[in-house]
């Protein structure tokens, strides 16, 4: 029968051992990526990790899918709107200072936009496009 130091010891070299085994195993760090260098490469580095172009093309059509939206909202929507209340300017109604027709209807806007806009990505996101 080992002695209990004999044991210590295989139980010593075992633990050295796994500790060894699992260093070997953890993955090391990979070297960060060297940058492009001359100025032509680092600005094409710039665009493509940035993705310039793509956030570029969706401001521009983002700003004519608005003002799509705010025409559909002012030539179609509100028209109907007034239809349905004959003979009121309601937004010129005013309280003291306050230009709250003016207000309902920006308001009024807002929402109309804000949801035609739900709408367009929601249909969206159902054909798969993010």
């Amino acid at each position: 029968m080992p002695s209990s130091s004999e044991m210590m010891s295989k139980e010593d070299e075992m633990l050295k051992e796994l500790k060894r085994i699992r260093e070997l195993l953890e993955p090391k760090p990979s070297p960060p990526p060297t940058p492009p260098k001359g100025l032509r490469k680092e600005f094409l580095d710039f665009i493509s990790k940035y993705k310039v172009l793509g956030l570029a093309v969706a401001f521009i059509l983002g700003i004519y899918l608005g003002a799509l939206v705010q025409a559909l909202v002012s030539d179609l929507i509100m028209p109907i709107i007034q239809l349905v209340m004959p003979g009121i300017q309601w937004e010129l109604i005013e309280v003291g200072p306050f230009r709250v027709g003016h207000f309902i209807g920006a308001l009024i806007t807002f929402l109309i936009v804000a949801f035609v806009i739900f709408i367009i990505v929601k249909m969206t996101k159902r054909w798969g496009i993010e």
